[in-house]
């Protein structure tokens, strides 16, 4: 399992690393983009309405056998809800969408209060862009609607293979750059042919990229977390294994020994006799 583990991630870990810096790049200048409009254009996905219903994107992997993985990430959703929206959770305003088996089987155990939206449990099946857009346009929808003031994501933020940990990431409204003192910090940016046209496009594509480039990391950590805890298992077993070894030669170098001092007894008995 874990050659196998380590297979994958040689391709899930060129997938991230590939898109990040580019994802990285879109998602500052959107923030740029949407910090700096003016009344001649706006984007629905920036504006901030009272936070009356929430969505939490969980993301976890549809296997176990990676150490606490799954567990972690499904944790630190858990933590979000009771301390960031305790009081829309009360109100029943809380709804978790879950992509990957093992998120699911985390909170419908433990939170049987929240509403749940299991249709894309088994996304991680066929990972490619146009299933991870379609399921990111149905979330933007849902939002312009006003089914949800708010959109979170929870996933594995993947480092390297030895290192994965949960993060969280306001996906939905676009975030604003902060600047000191209520400054507007300006971007240089010259749109072509016309913004508010230009907008109504690139918003909408920058923010399923951003979806998509969560699931991918997710995907690495899963494969780096399972490979990990393989390898774990692997010296546990070894040293297991020594342990019974040393065991095994004990009892029977005793019984060895038992035989011996019976056969000896049994021939000093007869000289005696």
């Amino acid at each position: 399992m874990k050659m196998v583990s380590a297979a994958k991630l040689r391709r899930a870990q060129a997938a991230i690393i590939q898109l990040r810096p580019y994802a990285e790049r879109l998602n500052r200048m959107l923030s740029n983009i949407v910090s700096n409009l003016d009344n001649d254009a706006t984007t629905a996905f920036s504006k901030v309405r009272e936070i009356k219903s929430v969505l939490i994107v969980v993301v976890t992997s549809n296997r176990g056998l990676c150490g606490a993985f799954n567990t972690n990430i499904s944790k630190e959703a858990a933590a979000l809800i009771q301390t960031k929206y305790a009081q829309q959770r009360q109100a029943g305003k809380v709804t978790v969408l879950f992509i990957g088996k093992k998120g699911y089987d985390f909170f419908r155990r433990r939170y049987r209060d929240l509403n749940f939206v299991t249709d894309y449990l088994t996304l991680f099946n066929a990972l490619t862009y146009e299933r991870t857009s379609a399921v990111a346009k149905t979330l933007m929808d849902a939002f312009l609607s006003g089914q949800y003031d708010v959109v979170e994501i929870v996933y594995g933020h993947f480092k390297n293979a030895a290192t994965q940990f949960p993060a969280v990431e306001l996906w939905l409204p676009v975030q604003k750059i902060a600047t000191p003192s209520g400054a507007r910090k300006r971007a240089d940016y010259i749109f072509e042919p016309d913004k508010q046209q230009l907008l109504e496009t690139l918003v909408p594509s920058i923010l399923q990229l951003q979806f998509h480039k969560t699931l991918l990391d997710t995907h690495a950590s899963e494969h780096g977390a399972r490979m990990t805890a393989m390898d774990k298992a692997t010296e546990n077993a070894e040293e297991l294994l020594k342990e019974l070894r040393i065991k095994y030669n004990k009892a029977r170098q005793e019984a060895i020994t038992t035989e011996l001092i019976e056969i000896v007894s049994g021939a000093a008995a007869l000289e005696g006799s």
